[in-house]
């Protein structure tokens, strides 16, 4: 709930931060370079103070994930050791082979149990806690956008070039595409 709240607040400091930008720019078509400033410093905090939101949100999300894993996990160590308790009564009073068995069943499918829910809590707590995305598709999608957009990004980048002009991998299969096209 209190993630929601935090992303909530997150999109309104972007939308404070486009009219901020938006300000900058009407200053400085009007020539006042101070105000220009003043709107450019707290468009400048806005987006901060959106991405310092969105951190947070993370980390609290992540938490919870981690809590939630914990309470489960706890149940099911709760299980076992009922389960192990029966075993050992089982095993001291008469050596009844099928309640044995039957224990040993119950025994083996809360272990199961336990194994699955240490592999999601593994689980939750990487895609939580690292990011999945390989960095080369967030760079090349930056670039493009970039592109699009008529921007200069190759210095933010650290020097990602993405090639302009088709690779000639890319000719032999537009070549292959042709001959396939013409065939039908």
């Amino acid at each position: 709930m209190e993630t929601k709240t935090l992303k909530r607040q997150s999109k309104t400091c972007m939308k404070d931060h486009d009219k901020e930008t938006r300000e900058v720019k009407k200053a400085m078509k009007s020539n006042n370079i101070e105000i220009a400033r003043i709107h450019a410093s707290n468009a400048i905090r806005k987006k901060n103070e959106s991405i310092n939101l969105l951190r947070l949100s993370s980390r609290i999300d992540a938490a919870a994930s981690r809590i939630d894993t914990a309470a489960k996990m706890q149940r099911v160590t709760g299980s076992m050791g009922k389960v192990v308790g029966e075993i050992d009564r089982a095993l001291q009073k008469n050596m009844n082979l099928d309640k044995v068995s039957q224990i040993m069943d119950t025994f083996e499918s809360q272990s199961e149990n336990l194994d699955l829910h240490a592999k999601y809590m593994e689980e939750s707590m990487n895609s939580t806690t690292t990011m999945t995305t390989p960095q080369e598709e967030v760079d090349t999608l930056l670039q493009k956008v970039a592109d699009e957009a008529g921007l200069e990004m190759s210095q933010e980048l650290g020097g990602v070039h993405v090639p302009q002009e088709p690779l000639p991998e890319d000719d032999r299969l537009n070549e292959r595409l042709a001959n396939l096209r013409n065939a039908i």
